[in-house]
């Protein structure tokens, strides 16, 4: 099974490193090729997704990303800068259906930004659908008006069957944890939302068994914050998905624990840490690799068939932890490199 590594910008090499050390470590016969991605391969190739990269990404059963993202690169027009790579490979390749886990580890607690108590209680999956929304819909742009004024402008969109997929998406997450689907809108306000209202309560005919709630935007912020235990599955746009997931990884302790899915309709993927590329401490062994090592733990679990391998990163990465070590981002000192170690220990 061949298998793209697509480290990518700033800490992006530091951490896939270590999740391929432990795939590797698995023996499980994975073919690994490596492609540039985003700023890297824009100062290679002269473009943040190059021909070669897309066509790795086609050919390979499943995808392993870094993080892009580089400052030398923000005065690129947008075509071109290393952000441009993840959404033409989410829609170059389908991937519509983003799987965020949410869990707390009881061994950090206390580094959540919410009182242990309640964040004890975080067991959580965002379903968010990638390849639609304010993201992607045009027209878009930026003009001078007739007074003189610069405005910047970006169309909300969905069609009903991008709603009804990542619906069906979430309707069978639920189905498989705990039965509760939460859908996030703002249809109070908006006509995308009211239309994404309306599909989402469809699709439930076909789900009696799944116990589907509706949820402002604004209001979902507040409840993950206020009692983020009462979630099980959110499903949800783009735009707000983005927002929800990021809000969710301060709650279970740290944007470095979090990992992520991007799965096409037959369940080809696209797995990634869901922090930046953090160039601010790109180089210095700062990085925890744990969300990148957990991706690979969804990979193999979504899209190569092996649940059992999945299973056995998990329990090594909740042993790591339990067994007190940290990385800067948890308030300790273990360096990238070492945290890797500690897992390979425990597998």
């Amino acid at each position: 099974m061949l298998v793209a590594v697509l480290p990518g910008d700033g800490i992006g090499p530091e951490v896939i490193a270590e999740a391929v050390r432990v795939l590797d470590a698995l023996g499980l016969g994975l073919a690994f090729e490596t492609a540039p991605v985003g700023g890297a391969a824009y100062k290679a190739a002269g473009h943040p997704l190059p021909p070669a990269t897309l066509d790795l990404a086609r050919r390979a059963e499943a995808i392993l990303f870094g993080a892009v993202g580089d400052p030398e690169c923000d005065t690129l027009e947008r075509s071109l800068r290393p952000e441009q790579a993840i959404l033409g490979l989410r829609k170059a390749l389908g991937l519509f259906a983003n799987l965020r886990p949410a869990r707390a580890f009881p061994e950090l607690l206390d580094a959540s930004a919410l009182r242990p108590e309640i964040a004890a209680g975080i067991d959580l999956m965002i379903v968010r659908e990638l390849t639609g929304d304010v993201y992607f819909g045009t027209p878009r742009g930026r003009r001078t008006t007739d007074t003189g004024l610069r405005e910047g402008f970006d169309t909300m969109r969905y069609d009903e069957s991008e709603v009804a997929r990542i619906a069906r998406t979430g309707f069978e997450a639920a189905r498989r944890r705990r039965g509760r689907l939460c859908s996030v809108d703002k249809a109070n306000v908006l006509e995308t939302s009211q239309l994404w209202r309306d599909v989402v309560i469809e699709v439930s005919a076909d789900y009696r068994d799944v116990a589907l709630e509706h949820m402002y935007v604004d209001n979902a912020a507040m409840q993950l914050v206020r009692n983020p235990g009462a979630f099980d599955v959110i499903v949800t746009g783009n735009l707000f998905g983005d927002i929800l997931s990021d809000q969710a990884s301060m709650c279970v302790g740290s944007i470095g624990l979090l990992p992520s899915a991007a799965l096409d309709a037959d369940g080809k993927g696209l797995y990634e840490p869901i922090h930046g590329s953090a160039p601010d401490i790109a180089g210095q062994g700062k990085a925890n690799p744990l969300a990148t090592i957990l991706s690979a733990a969804m990979m193999l679990r979504h899209s190569l068939g092996r649940a059992d391998a999945a299973d056995r990163i998990e329990v090594a990465v909740a042993k790591t932890l339990a067994d007190g070590l940290r990385t800067a981002d948890l308030g300790g000192k273990v360096n990238t490199s070492a945290m890797g170690d500690a897992v390979l220990a425990r597998l």
